[in-house]
Formats: structure tokens, C-alpha cells, sequence
């Protein structure tokens, strides 16, 4: 294809297709009044790939030798990783200091904690939560067993997340103070501190997977942010249930200042915290963060 052709135009009936096969692949859903959005995203990358048309692009998704590879490269294009460290840092604030001190409390015994950054993205949430911890606990952590998993669908998101380099946009909204202590900077990059970097692991993964996310476990923490956007009530629906399958009984989910559980058959409640987001099982109602 050459510089100068024109942008492949997409029809409704190749949106369906690509709509179902991205739907049933990840659980992400594109309604008919966004055929406009996965059209503008995924124009480009027809053009690279020097393919004419959506026919022969849905054919390569289908049944192409590389078509694994492709779908990571079309989940890069269709998705927006807009994160930073320190998001939204009045709900992280509920979190270390309204519902860390008492799971700290909780597990004293064991002295091990689980948190799981679902859709992590590049990795700034799970970095945060551990930067978070590191000052919370300071020298008794070396008494702890701190694990921290980071996962996303994207596993382009995770090598920049194992890397630990991060730009001037991704500590946009860091705290000056935190800066100093937990990086180095290097020219036009920011280094995360390597005790920081230890705490957290990463694995690619993909949330309608049920099955899969069985085997990492109970989790003490599952913060799912800025993700459930993008699906519809059904997927919403299957995640929030296998979130609370994952959920220890005292456990907390925080999600997105944007997103709201209301109107969806879910096993859990609010937790009624201002900026907190955030939210129990309703048969064992766990912590009172009040």
C-alpha cells in the first residue's frame, strides 16, 4: 500500500465481525455507536501491515499463522493506557491510610499480604501500592512477605513495566517528595528504585479469564481501574464474580473514579468512604474502613 491510498473504509458488516471476534477474544466491547473509534484505530494499522481492506485483515485475525501476535498488536491500537503513578491520589490515600493500617493488622500472624493490580497497564498502580507499603511498613518489612502481582492483556504494557524506566508524563502527578526518594533520574527518564521494582511481579493476562485467574490465588487487595469502561454489563458482571472468588472475605476491590457497580448483579457493596471507590463482599462484610 502505498503512502499516498486512501484510508481503508470499514463497513458495518466487517464492524461486526471485528467487534465480535475482539468481544469474544477479551471480553472489550465496541457498540455500533463506535464503529467510528475501532475504524480510526486500527486504520493505521492496516496500513502497515500493507493490507487493503478489513476482509483481508478479519482473515488474518481468523486463521492467520500469526495471528496470536496480532491480536497483542491490535489490543495496543484499541485500548488507551493512560495511567501515571500516584492516579487519583485521594483514593489511593484512602487505601494507605484508611485500609492498609487495619489488613496490616489483620495479617499480623501470617505477616503476608496479596495485592493484585488487574489491568495494570505500564505498571505505575502496582508500583504506587508498593512505593505506598515500602513507607508504611519501613523497616518491618523486611519481616514481611509482600506480594504484589501486576497483570494486563498487553504484553507490550508489561516490558516497559518490568524495565522500571518511566517519562516526565508518567510521574506527572507524583508527589515531589516521593520523586526524590523512589527515583533516579537519567536524563529524560525516571528510574524506579530496584527495592521498589522487587515487590511487584508481572504476568500477562486476560480478564475474561476465569479459569486463569483462579490459580493466582486469594488476594487481600484487587484494585480493577478504569477498565470496566470498556466492557459491557454481562462481561462487568463475569469479572466482579470471579473478583469476589479471588477476594479474601475481608478483603477490598477499589475501581475507578468513573465506574460504578450500580445496577449490576454483583456479590458486593460500597463501602461508604468519600474518594474511596471501593468495595466488600456482601455475605462476609470483611473491614469497616470507617
Amino acid at each position: 500500500m502505498s503512502d499516498t491510498a486512501s484510508e481503508p473504509v470499514m463497513s458495518d458488516a466487517q464492524f461486526q465481525r471485528l467487534s465480535a471476534i475482539i468481544y469474544e477474544r477479551s471480553g472489550i466491547h465496541f457498540p455500533d455507536n463506535k464503529k467510528y473509534v475501532l475504524e480510526s484505530r486500527l486504520s493505521r494499522r492496516l496500513q502497515e501491515m500493507e493490507i487493503d481492506d478489513y476482509d483481508q485483515y478479519i482473515m488474518f485475525l481468523s486463521t492467520g499463522p500469526y495471528r496470536d501476535d496480532e491480536f497483542q498488536e491490535m489490543f495496543n491500537k484499541i485500548t488507551i493506557n493512560e495511567t501515571s503513578f500516584f492516579r487519583n491520589e485521594p483514593q489511593l490515600e484512602v487505601f494507605e491510610k484508611q485500609f492498609l493500617p487495619k489488613i496490616l493488622e489483620a495479617r499480623s500472624t501470617v505477616k503476608r499480604l496479596r495485592i493484585w493490580s488487574a489491568a495494570c497497564s505500564t505498571g505505575e498502580e502496582p508500583f504506587t501500592m508498593a512505593i505506598q507499603i515500602h513507607r508504611s511498613l519501613g523497616l518491618r518489612l523486611a519481616d514481611w512477605r509482600i506480594e504484589i502481582l501486576g497483570t494486563d492483556i498487553s504484553e507490550k504494557a508489561l516490558e516497559v513495566a518490568q524495565r522500571g524506566h518511566y517519562t516526565d508524563y508518567a510521574v506527572r502527578t507524583t508527589p515531589a517528595l516521593v520523586k526524590s526518594r523512589y527515583f533516579k533520574q537519567e536524563g529524560s527518564q525516571w528510574v524506579l528504585d530496584p527495592q521498589i521494582r522487587s515487590m511487584v511481579n508481572f504476568e500477562v493476562h486476560n480478564l475474561k479469564d476465569r479459569v486463569a485467574a483462579k490459580r493466582f490465588g486469594r488476594w487481600d487487595v484487587i484494585f480493577c481501574r478504569n477498565v470496566m469502561i470498556y466492557f459491557d454489563d454481562q462481561m462487568r458482571e463475569s469479572l466482579l464474580n470471579s473478583f469476589a472468588e479471588q477476594l479474601a472475605d475481608d478483603g477490598v476491590l477499589f475501581i475507578g473514579h468513573s465506574e460504578t457497580l450500580r445496577g449490576l448483579k454483583t456479590p458486593f457493596e460500597a463501602i461508604s468512604i468519600p474518594q474511596g471507590f471501593c468495595y466488600q463482599k456482601v455475605q462476609k462484610p470483611g473491614l469497616k474502613l470507617t
